[in-house]
């Protein structure tokens, strides 16, 4: 497709992003560093994904791929090692399962890189217009109420795409997740690929079957079913071809509409897959039996592995957010009590693998376990943020602290509550997946009292696995000042709004709750 005035299309025409891997050393040796670097130079280090961080001149983020979430304690002491002494010891776990090292220098990337090899990781395509970290489900190969494991699936895909040119340059990122977990722990349906569990019903064999054009940014859109199932051993091959197929036909001449969404939304869903089979090669198989549960986990707490008496230790991280020294003692009880591995979430939260069950008993006493707890409030337990104004140009408010206070307030007011997740994001990109939980914060900025301040317009109701759908914006704007005021009120009318999003026949849908004061909410008067 044509690219329009797009400059990131223009950046990539006079130079592949892979390229600046040749370039780095040279960018890190200037004398005069980061100030020296040309917008088409700092576009592309994305490509190694390092993020010039405008609200902090001088520092950068490098986010870190962990395909499907695993890391071992040595690359997690290696991260935490990096982020102490070239960064400024903050890591914060990210919603696809990734770390991201907070506040390096562009003369220290090459140190990093080198660094990162060394204990077989990188932080390869991990931004910018590449096939993004491949979500899988964190107890894959462990988990009893698995189909199967699929991360080799996922770990197959990611050999294919990584440093790849053939891979290098599509319309916009691409996000995948291929789980094979029955109980929807990957927000699938967000995805430009989704691929979850199901059996063929001639022979009951597993597979997947598949999903496409999914997205969270500026509007939560749900991937529409392919009508395909595909085995494992050819999913890897499958995915490869509908990322090239997107990269081929996928419209590059906005940037607001370069996802794979608008083109299914312009082709429509059959003919996107009648090419994607010729492209294939051969006929694609029809959708088979969906063999996920219509529950929704995110495996914290202790909890049996298939392997006989180990069990898996989920740990809440509140926020996501950790110091190198807590990350240096997560990745010590894993070699500890564990086999050395850990696993990420997507809800930012970590999980400890292949604890003998006579060790629990010790792992639950040691101390970091108080500040990472299995056993969270709800209200923590269901806590997601995104980067916010600490360190994001694009956020309108801060989000970290923001949110932990909150989720504290509310434990103390609703101390037997049931989980209710509460996600954040700092602004319409939507990288705290806002629409996707109970309650959804979007940070914007309104006017009090004469002056600019920090603000969320609240959504409710949104939910992924089966029977996928977006949270429905209820607030406008409500200025942070007001939260300990509004909350109460929806959480104790979360049965009415959730009413709202999904209307009887014949009952009015309200799209949007404007409120101005938490009388609105006291009895419903506006629903």
């Amino acid at each position: 497709m044509e690219s329009g005035n797009n400059p990131i299309e223009g950046y990539k025409k006079e130079k592949d992003g892979l390229s600046i891997i040749q370039d780095i050393e040279e960018l890190a040796a200037r004398n005069n560093g980061w100030e020296t670097i040309e917008p088409g130079d700092r576009e592309r280090l994305k490509w190694i994904g390092t993020y010039f961080c405008k609200i902090t001149p001088g520092q950068f983020m490098m986010r870190i791929r962990i395909t499907n979430g695993q890391v071992s304690a040595a690359q997690l002491h290696l991260l935490a090692t990096l982020s102490r002494q070239l960064g400024n010891g903050v890591l914060d776990i990210t919603t696809r399962q990734q770390i991201e090292v907070r506040a390096i220098k562009i003369r220290d990337v090459p140190q990093i890189l080198e660094a990162l090899r060394g204990v077989n990781l990188t932080s390869l395509q991990t931004g910018m217009d590449n096939v993004r970290n491949i979500v899988c489900c964190p107890l894959a190969g462990l988990s009893a109420r698995e189909l199967f494991d699929a991360s080799p699936v996922g770990a197959e895909f990611t050999r294919m795409v990584l440093g790849n040119r053939d891979f290098s340059n599509l319309p916009r990122k691409f996000n995948a997740t291929i789980t094979g977990c029955t109980e929807n722990c990957t927000h699938a349906e967000t995805q430009d690929l989704a691929m979850t569990p199901a059996r063929r019903q001639a022979d009951g064999a597993p597979g997947f079957n598949v999903a496409v054009g999914g997205k969270m940014g500026s509007g939560m859109k749900i991937a529409q079913s392919l009508d395909v199932f595909v085995e494992p051993g050819e999913a890897a091959r499958l995915a490869a071809r509908v990322a090239a197929l997107f990269r081929d036909e996928g419209f590059r001449d906005q940037r607001t509409r370069s996802r794979l969404f608008f083109l299914i939304e312009e082709w429509g869903i059959e003919r996107f897959r009648e090419v994607l089979q010729q492209r294939y090669g051969k006929i694609l198989e029809r959708a088979q039996r969906d063999a996920r549960f219509p529950v929704k986990t995110d495996h914290l707490g202790i909890h049996p592995q298939k392997q006989s008496g180990m069990v898996s230790a989920g740990l809440c991280v509140p926020a996501g957010r950790l110091s190198g020294e807590q990350a240096d003692e997560l990745a010590y009880l894993a070699e500890s009590y564990g086999s050395g591995e850990l696993r990420f979430t997507t809800d930012q939260n970590v999980i400890l693998v292949n604890v003998p069950e006579r060790r629990l008993s010790g792992l639950l006493s040691e101390p970091l376990l108080k500040r990472f707890s299995p056993n969270p409030h709800p209200f923590l337990r269901g806590l997601v943020t995104c980067t916010g104004t600490d360190y994001c140009k694009l956020a309108q408010i801060e989000t970290k602290d923001t949110a932990l206070r909150l989720a504290e307030e509310m434990a103390a007011r609703f101390p037997q509550a049931p989980q209710v997740t509460m996600h954040w994001s700092g602004c319409a990109a939507g990288c705290g997946n806002h629409q996707a939980a109970v309650i959804g914060f979007q940070g914007v900025k309104t006017q009090l009292n004469g002056e600019v301040t920090e603000a969320v317009s609240i959504f409710v109701g949104g939910r992924t696995g089966i029977g996928a759908k977006p949270g429905e914006r209820i607030v406008e704007t409500l200025p942070l000042s007001s939260l300990n005021e509004v909350v109460p009120l929806i959480l104790e009318n979360l049965e009415i709004l959730n009413r709202v999003s999904r209307p009887r026949v014949g009952e009015k849908r309200v799209l949007m709750v404007p409120i101005s004061t938490a009388s609105a909410l006291r009895y419903g008067d506006n629903i």
